[in-house]
C-alpha cells in the first residue's frame, strides 16, 4: 500500500523519537535476563534454563499481542474513527502478523547470522488458542483507551516495547541460542533490530498507512496527543 506523501514526514520522525525507547526497552530486558540466568547458574539449575525461558516467552508473546493490538487499533482509530470493521483488521493483522515477526522472525535470523542453529516455532500456528484471546482483548481495549486516557498510543506503545524486547530475548535463549551471555554483543543489535522497526510498524506505520487519505494533523498531533 502506497504512503501518501503528507504522512511520511511523521513516519520518519517517528521511527527516529522511538529508537531511544527501543535501545532502552532492550537494555532493561537483557539486564532482568542477565539476573535470572545467572541466578540459575549459582543455583546449578542453568541446564534449565531453555526450558524456563520457553515457558517465559509464551507469557511475553501474547502480552506483547494484546498491546501491539492496543497501540495499532488506538491510533487508527483516533486517526479514522468510522470504519469499525477496517480497525478491527488492522489491530488485528498489526499485532499478530507483525509480533510475530519481531519475536519469532527476526530472532530466528538473527541467531541463524550469528551462527547459532535455530528451531523456528510459530505460535500462531502451533499454539493459535494461546494468541488470538490476546488479540481480541487488545482490539477491544484500544477502541476504550483512545477515549479514556491522554496519550494513549504513548503509554502503550512504551510497555509494548518492553515486552517485545523480553519476548525477541528469549526467542533466542529458547530456540538456539542458549549461552546467549557470551554473544552479547550480537544478541543487543539483533534484538534493537527485532524490535525497533516492527514496533514502529505496527504501532504507527501500519495504521497511519490505512487511516482515510484526508486524515491531516498537525506535527505536534499526530502521535502525542
Amino acid at each position: 500500500m502506497k504512503v501518501p506523501q503528507n504522512k511520511w514526514p511523521y513516519i520518519i520522525l517517528e521511527l527516529a523519537h522511538h529508537l531511544p525507547f527501543s535501545i532502552f526497552g532492550v537494555i532493561s530486558a537483557m539486564i532482568l535476563m542477565a539476573i535470572l540466568t545467572s541466578l540459575a547458574k549459582i543455583a546449578g539449575s542453568a541446564q534449565l534454563m531453555p526450558s524456563a525461558a520457553k515457558d517465559m516467552f509464551h507469557i511475553f508473546h501474547p502480552s506483547h499481542v494484546l498491546f501491539s493490538a492496543v497501540a495499532t487499533t488506538a491510533m487508527f482509530w483516533k486517526h479514522d474513527d468510522h470504519n469499525l470493521g477496517k480497525a478491527i483488521a488492522i489491530g488485528f493483522i498489526g499485532s499478530v502478523g507483525i509480533c510475530g515477526i519481531s519475536d519469532i522472525f527476526f530472532p530466528y535470523l538473527g541467531g541463524m547470522t550469528l551462527g547459532y542453529r535455530m528451531d523456528m516455532h510459530i505460535c500462531i500456528i502451533e499454539e493459535p488458542e494461546l494468541i488470538f484471546p490476546f488479540a481480541i482483548v487488545g482490539i477491544l481495549a484500544g477502541f476504550m483507551v483512545t477515549k479514556s486516557l491522554d496519550r494513549s498510543t504513548e503509554y502503550s506503545h512504551s510497555v509494548h516495547v518492553f515486552i517485545s524486547s523480553a519476548a525477541s530475548l528469549l526467542y533466542l535463549i529458547s530456540f538456539g541460542l542458549i549461552d546467549w551471555m557470551h554473544a552479547v554483543t550480537g544478541v543487543f543489535f539483533v534484538t534493537v533490530i527485532a524490535v525497533w522497526f516492527p514496533c514502529c510498524l505496527s504501532d504507527i506505520i501500519f495504521p497511519m498507512i490505512c487511516t482515510h487519505k484526508h486524515c491531516h494533523h498537525k506535527k505536534t498531533e499526530v502521535y502525542h496527543s
